[in-house]
């Protein structure tokens, strides 16, 4: 391996881990590239030009793995369950053959909940081929659902798959245990499919989360 890259992985391993254990607003650069053993305090400016092409290099080495697998499992979809399959399973497979401990699971979920990098992880999923087919097709098969019923619940969803990777993770480091990524994948995407398709207990009913609430009369 190339030394520049080793310095650039190294320093993507680093933010990684800091981000994960303290948030994404509370590292610095500077501390970055001294837990990468980086004397250069600019390494993130030499390597990825600057913060935001540091978040979009974790992002991508979580999100771009995927895209094949994905694709693959798509094609062979004939239901919401199958669609699901074909998001959730390749991100644990990915999970799964990370080294242990890994980070990547809790700095995803940093990342979903840092205001300053949702539009990053926004990005990444639409800038995925096969992520958007998958997206195009549940929405197809849940036509019959109010379409902001069902963004609600895939933004519901999303949050809370990368709050129970998360959890996974970190209770695999915390027990010296391998996580069972593979049976998390099977039971998420189940959960999943099964909270896309409910029903709609009140008709009419909107998204509730999102929507802003009518003003009352002066």
């Amino acid at each position: 391996m190339a030394r520049s890259e080793a310095a650039r992985i190294a320093l993507l391993d680093a933010a990684e881990r800091l981000f994960a254990e303290s948030g994404i607003a509370q590292v610095s650069d500077r501390k970055v590239a001294e837990a990468a053993g980086n004397t250069n305090h600019s390494a993130v400016h030499y390597y990825f030009g600057g913060r935001e092409g540091l978040l979009r290099a974790l992002i991508e080495r979580q999100t771009v793995p995927q895209e094949e697998p994905r694709r693959a499992m798509f094609e062979h979809s004939d239901s919401v369950l199958g669609d699901v399959r074909s998001l959730v399973v390749p991100a644990t497979e990915a999970l799964a053959q990370l080294p242990r401990p890994s980070w990547r699971a809790r700095f995803i979920a940093q990342a979903l909940a840092d205001p300053a990098t949702t539009g990053l992880m926004r990005q990444a999923a639409e800038s995925t081929p096969a992520a958007r087919l998958i997206a195009r097709s549940l929405a197809a098969r849940l036509a019959h659902l109010d379409p902001g019923v069902v963004a609600g619940r895939a933004s519901l969803i999303t949050r809370i798959a990368a709050t129970a990777f998360a959890e996974v993770e970190a209770r695999a480091e915390r027990d010296g245990k391998d996580p069972r990524w593979h049976s998390v994948g099977d039971f998420l995407a189940d959960a999943i499919a099964g909270m896309l398709v409910a029903p709609i207990s009140k008709a009419g009913s909107t998204n509730p989360l999102t929507e802003t609430p009518p003003q009352s009369a002066a």
